[in-house]
């Protein structure tokens, strides 16, 4: 009876090892489609034996439930996609940057160019200084003196209006950054609880809280999208997060179950730790929209106001060489591309053709030849080569900085999809595994089952030759 009574308990573990398989397979197939599950493997170990009068028996089958989960791969999905994150983000501002310029803007590695339409401001210099050879060709006609008066006003104007564009590309991406630093700080305190509850789990049930550690990975790869992050793991499974400082310093973040420092945004810069100190990384989509509006936005601004300047500058010197209160052409305070403006006594009726009475035109000319004048920085100029010359560089980096930008998003995103398709060969879940194991834990249930009833059958036996003996 001792031996019966043996079989019949293994039977009855193995039963429940392959209905806790089962319920692991199909936990694995509801999740097929889920980026942030890790499959899920049965183990099975057989249970220890006892010694009996008959000799060792065995006491049946247990399972064990692990994640195939690779840390290094996951490590390695954070990284890639902080880097893709970062790109599409200096590739969003640029496109913006691009938009506010109102002309199409090409750049290649070395050198750009730009194709004008009839808002650009590239039109409205041409504009202006055609309209001033107009004017010199017949300084005497009222309407050539209009003219001239309401090209220089849309030149003034389209300068204001583009800076003002650049301006408020640069407003909306801090604003960005500064919501998106409140949702990093969410994330984080969503990965300190979680931290406290697979504690939690696994101390009372090893094992247990698996699909939390998916939950978790989510959520430090939505950070790493952000800004890229360093992971480990202490000896109960829970996370410690930290990010680095311009110092090359790890800050921690997150430490077990505490959001031990939170991340801040002051004067354009990242900052985190106790005292802040600035945060120092290459990637991510808050150092992506910082650098491109610090960087090649702020320098497209930049150059427009040297532009800006070297008109001002060079036409009133034109218009008014002897330098005669309130005789200049644009007002002399205004010297960037945002205050821009003509002088507060320049119309129409007081606009000068020449100093030599009627039908005098070297003041026109003079000013019209500002247009073709090529500048030189090294003698002391804002701007290198013609003004349109100079307008073409200048956006012609926003181009080229769009360029790569683009080029940089198309790359990372391969690397960032072969490393996923890398991890999923891994750890993600084979519907055709999925399947052979379902067949393989539905037939092993089944022969347990017939062992059940097959050890029920030998005992009700038994009991009757014993109860037919008696």
């Amino acid at each position: 009876m001792a031996g019966l009574l043996s079989i019949l308990n293994a039977a009855s573990t193995a039963l429940n090892a392959q209905s806790e398989a089962i319920s692991v397979t199909g936990n694995n197939i509801a999740n097929v489609n889920n980026p942030d599950y890790s499959e899920e493997k049965v183990n099975f170990q057989a249970l220890s034996s006892v010694q009996t009068a008959d000799g060792p028996q065995s006491t049946g089958v247990s399972v064990d439930v692990t994640q195939s989960r690779n840390t290094i791969l996951d490590q390695m999905v954070r990284q890639e996609s902080s880097l893709t994150s970062g790109f599409t983000a200096q590739q969003s501002l640029y496109q913006q940057a691009q938009a506010s310029l109102g002309e199409s803007v090409t750049g290649s590695s070395g050198s750009g160019s730009s194709t004008t339409s009839s808002s650009g401001l590239s039109a409205a210099i041409d504009s202006f200084f055609n309209a001033v050879e107009s004017y010199a060709a017949s300084p005497g006609d009222p309407a050539q003196s209009s003219s001239l008066m309401a090209q220089a006003s849309v030149l003034t104007g389209r300068f204001q209006q583009v800076d003002q564009n650049l301006a408020q590309v640069q407003t909306n991406a801090l604003a960005q950054v500064g919501n998106d630093v409140g949702t990093v700080n969410g994330l984080l305190t969503q990965v300190a609880q979680l931290n406290n509850q697979i504690n939690s789990m696994q101390a009372t049930a090893p094992g247990s809280a698996l699909q939390l550690v998916d939950q978790r990975e989510g959520v430090l790869e939505q950070i790493a999208g952000y800004m890229p992050v360093s992971v480990t793991q202490n000896s109960s499974g829970e996370d410690q997060v930290s990010v680095t400082d311009a110092n090359g310093q790890g800050v921690v973040l997150v430490s077990n179950a505490a959001v031990v420092n939170t991340v801040s945004l002051s004067g354009g810069a990242l900052y985190a730790g106790s005292p802040p100190s600035a945060l120092g990384f290459a990637s991510g989509s808050l150092q992506g929209a910082l650098t491109a509006g610090g960087g090649a936005v702020q320098d497209l601004r930049s150059a427009l106001d040297q532009i800006a300047s070297q008109l001002v500058t060079s036409v009133n010197a034109a218009y008014n060489p002897s330098g005669t209160p309130g005789g200049d052409f644009f007002s002399a305070s205004g010297t960037t591309a945002g205050t821009l403006s003509l002088d507060p006594g320049l119309n129409a009726a007081s606009l000068t053709a020449g100093l030599g009475g009627a039908g005098n035109n070297t003041v026109a000319l003079a000013v019209a030849a500002v247009g073709n004048q090529a500048f030189s920085s090294a003698g002391g100029d804002q701007i290198d080569g013609t003004v349109n010359q100079a307008y073409a560089n200048a956006v012609s980096s926003i181009g080229q900085a769009l360029s790569t930008a683009n080029t940089n998003v198309t790359d990372q995103t391969d690397v960032q999809t072969i490393v996923g398709n890398e991890r999923a060969s891994t750890s993600g879940v084979s519907i055709d595994q999925e399947m052979t194991n379902l067949v393989t834990y539905q037939q092993a249930y089944q022969a347990s089952s017939e062992v059940f009833q097959v050890v029920n059958e030998m005992m009700k036996t038994l009991e009757s030759a014993m109860a037919v003996s008696g």
